[in-house]
């Protein structure tokens, strides 16, 4: 795939219009499609209102300070929409297609299906649904071996992870030049099993509604609640890895904590899984014995500690939390 490949979006809804927005601000052109038949003056009013969304997301991000005023209007230009009767010749020109219709099964396979006949046979072809499995897609695509599912988070032209899930059938090559394909945007692809909720959505989906039943139950407000998240839980995950911290901590700690909670609450939900039981049984606890869910053989652990410690005091810096010591001058 060429460095500065051709995009297609397949569906000008809130998702097209983000990957657009990656994209364009990284080099490359993006085409836009609508899915839909309309008449003239309906396309109009979408494509006025795709391209007005666009221009107001580079506007706010030059607001942000990522890039000037003056660069909106040529990064604008490079997005362009167009109406279904247009598509085979904006398929046609792409090197990797994506597309972002309503998350109904047999749309999706109609669309994709459709779209699979108008590419070129070496054109990569990628569905960015957040629910539904790739393999329930894959048969409809002329030649799976090119397609996977690469399932970007909102707001995609900000969130640097993308959660790339391929298929039985996909081509471990065309694997790995879309994670080249969006580490050259600036994105962080990790790989994922063709699973329910992939990564991201099924571990936020867990604590969403631990949250929501904390306020249900009266743990604490809302507002508290939150605050709790941004200041300890989101604070420490953004340095340190769920599993990392685990290894971090130790995994005793987890084992001992989980079925505490398990019993106080009277819920198996905390119930650890298999896996923190056996790396206790095979002495994987983590940095005190150099090996947990991460191996840590060979690694200066204290220099390791240390880089982490100070990600950590940067954010204090960040939140305005970082404080000089409180010193007796008597």
């Amino acid at each position: 795939m060429p460095n500065r490949a051709t995009i297609a979006c397949l569906g000008a809804g809130r998702m097209g219009r983000g990957i657009a927005v990656a994209f364009a601000y990284a080099g490359h052109m993006v085409t836009i499609i609508d899915i839909k038949t309309r008449s003239a003056e309906d396309f109009a009013r979408l494509e006025a209102d795709a391209l007005g969304e666009v221009s107001k997301t580079f506007a706010n991000l030059a607001k942000l300070g990522l890039l000037t005023e003056a660069d909106v209007d040529p990064l604008i230009a490079r997005v362009s929409v167009v109406p279904a009767s247009q598509s085979d010749a904006a398929l046609s020109d792409a090197g990797i297609v994506f597309e972002g219709v309503p998350e109904i099964v047999e749309l999706k396979r109609d669309v994709l299906g459709a779209a699979s006949k108008q590419v070129g046979p070496d054109t990569i072809i990628a569905s960015t649904t957040s629910t539904i499995l790739v393999d329930d897609l894959s048969g409809a695509i002329v030649n799976p071996r090119r397609f996977l599912n690469v399932h970007w988070l909102n707001p995609a032209y900000l969130i640097p992870l993308v959660e790339v899930s391929p298929g039985k059938a996909t081509d471990p090559g065309i694997i790995e030049a879309v994670k080249a394909l969006l580490e050259g945007i600036g994105k962080v692809p990790v790989v994922c099993a063709a699973t329910p909720g992939f990564i991201v959505p099924r571990i936020q989906a867990l604590a969403m509604n631990e949250a929501a039943r904390m306020v249900e139950e009266g743990v604490a407000s809302a507002e508290d609640i939150d605050k709790a998240i941004r200041y300890g839980f989101g604070f420490r995950y953004a340095v340190l890895g769920l599993l990392e911290f685990i290894d971090w901590g130790g995994g005793d700690i987890l084992y001992y904590a989980s079925r505490y909670l398990e019993g106080a609450l009277g819920s198996d939900r905390y119930r650890a899984p298999e896996v923190i039981s056996r790396n206790m049984r095979d002495g994987r606890i983590g940095l005190r014995t150099g090996a947990g869910f991460l191996d840590y053989s060979g690694m200066d652990i204290d220099a390791y500690r240390a880089k982490r410690l100070q990600a950590m005091v940067d954010l204090l810096r960040h939140f305005d939390l970082a404080r000089p010591p409180v010193l007796d001058r008597n």
